[in-house]
């Protein structure tokens, strides 16, 4: 019996530590609890009881509970993290990629004048002292940096490599297609480049034209758009039309054509990609022309051809209807391609029509519009690698 009143009063002092209003309200009112009520009164405020507590069973079943509960929460928060982990999978992938393409870069940078058989070679000769590579050398490149179309046309970034020169003996690739990847796989991320460099200018643009007034900068910088791009009076409307990129799957046809997939003498001597004519003195003359006739333009690097290429497209007068149609395809939000674009260059050769029907097939054979919505991958500068 004495037990039994001892353990009560265990429990009663339980109440008063944790301060359970429920039974001192009891107390007062005079009514007369048993261990075992007062058991359930502590277990339901969550007090632990003593070892010689009267209701084991309750006790037992709560405790149960408690650790389904636990289990339940732990198999909720397991589910939550395998989701999280399946849905953030692509991004580690990308950060994963980045990171070893940017070690690998890196690499290629601290060794590239010391590499023999798979590393580079520095093209002495030169007059611009640019790094040459041949063909066996920037295949391994791109098979180092995990470079492939493939995975490209799936969604993933494009690799950084800007290539300032074509490697000379690209024709002796024995497969068309592997040659054709490799020529695309060497301009696709220069012209992606440039069309970010348009794209951020018109992005700022848009922002200097919204705004109330204008800084002495800001006005100094539209100035030199209207001058980059040949507008006269300061036409704004002009300079949206202009200021816009040139498709990926346009580029890449026109350069395949122009530059018979980087295996023309113009190509290899000169990194004419697109066979822009010029009557002056800083051209390659054709083996066929008789006088004093067109050359085709040179550049010092791949790079400097396309940048030229898009300046003619968006400044010549005989591409006013492309840029027209480039900017109603904006208006409409839609996807600008190079097959929506193509029809308005019959003037950029002498076979018109039939001009346009080559780069239209080239463009579909050679499934270039998968293209059109490639980004490069997100490195900082000093981690892109440029050869």
């Amino acid at each position: 019996m004495k037990k039994n009143i001892a353990y009560r009063d265990q429990l009663l002092e339980l109440c008063k530590l944790y301060k359970i209003n429920e039974v001192r309200s009891y107390i007062n009112s005079k009514k007369k609890l048993t261990s075992s009520q007062i058991e359930l009164i502590l277990l339901k405020n969550k007090v632990r009881l003593p070892e010689h507590s009267y209701n084991k069973k309750k006790i037992a079943e709560i405790r149960f509970k408690e650790q389904v509960l636990t289990n339940v929460l732990i198999t909720c928060c397991l589910i939550v993290f395998l989701i999280s982990l399946v849905s953030i999978r692509p991004y580690i992938k990308t950060v994963t990629n980045e990171i070893k393409f940017t070690y690998i870069a890196k690499e290629y940078k601290t060794n590239k004048n010391t590499f023999k058989d798979e590393k580079f070679n520095t093209n002495e000769t030169s007059k611009d002292n640019k790094i040459s590579l041949d063909t066996r050398i920037t295949l391994n490149l791109f098979e180092n940096l995990k470079y492939d179309l493939k995975s490209i046309r799936l969604g993933e970034s494009v690799k950084p490599v800007y290539l300032s020169k074509l490697p000379p003996d690209l024709k002796n690739i024995k497969s068309t297609s592997k040659r054709k990847d490799t020529f695309i796989k060497i301009i696709l991320p220069l012209i992606i480049d440039e069309n970010n460099k348009i794209l951020e200018n018109r992005k700022k643009l848009f922002k200097i034209l919204g705004k109330p007034s204008n800084t002495m900068g800001e006005k100094r910088w539209l100035k030199r758009r209207f001058e980059d791009y040949q507008i006269k009076n300061e036409d704004i409307a002009e300079l949206k039309l202009r200021m816009d990129i040139v498709p990926v799957s346009l580029a890449i046809a026109q350069a395949a054509k122009e530059s018979g997939w980087g295996t023309s003498r113009f190509a290899l001597e000169g990194n004419a990609m697109f066979g822009q004519w010029t009557y002056g003195k800083d051209g390659i003359k054709p083996k066929d022309s008789k006088g004093k006739g067109h050359k085709v333009l040179k550049f010092p690097m791949l790079r400097s051809s396309i940048v030229a290429y898009q300046k003619n497209l968006n400044t010549h007068k005989a591409y006013g209807e492309l840029r027209e149609k480039r900017a109603s395809l904006r208006e409409e939000n839609k996807k600008i391609t190079g097959q929506d674009l193509v029809k308005y260059l019959e003037s950029y050769a002498a076979t018109g029509k039939e001009y346009v029907k080559i780069l239209s097939s080239i463009i579909s054979q050679n499934q270039l519009t998968d293209f059109d919505n490639s980004n490069l991958m997100n490195t900082n500068n000093a981690s892109s690698l440029v050869l």
